[in-house]
């Protein structure tokens, strides 16, 4: 791994360290059940593939820094800013934990 790769894992890791609770609030608004199992997998640094499945799609859906005016959307509120650059951190994240994107 080179010096570069490290820090790309390292900003990655911030991402992903930013983003899981805004995800884990979001999913708690909509089903506490699956959100306390999503934490306890997430908190013993595990992630099961339907539930990874789940970050990417949450990600992907919640970029708000796009580069679109009002008039040409989307409008995508949220509590956290999420970037197209935090979407491909999250992806690489996942992918280096072998997950299937």
């Amino acid at each position: 791994m080179t010096a570069h790769d490290q820090e790309t894992s390292g900003t990655d890791q911030q991402v992903v360290d930013r983003l899981v609770p805004v995800w884990l609030q979001e999913m708690e608004r909509h089903d506490a059940g699956a959100a306390r199992r999503v934490r306890a997998s997430w908190d013993s640094g595990t992630l099961p593939e339907e539930t990874a499945r789940d970050l990417m799609t949450w990600v992907t859906a919640r970029i708000t820094d796009t580069g679109f005016n009002e008039d040409e959307g989307p409008d995508v509120t949220g509590p956290a800013r999420i970037t197209p650059a935090d979407k491909e951190s999250v992806h690489r994240w996942l992918a280096a934990r072998g997950h299937r994107l």
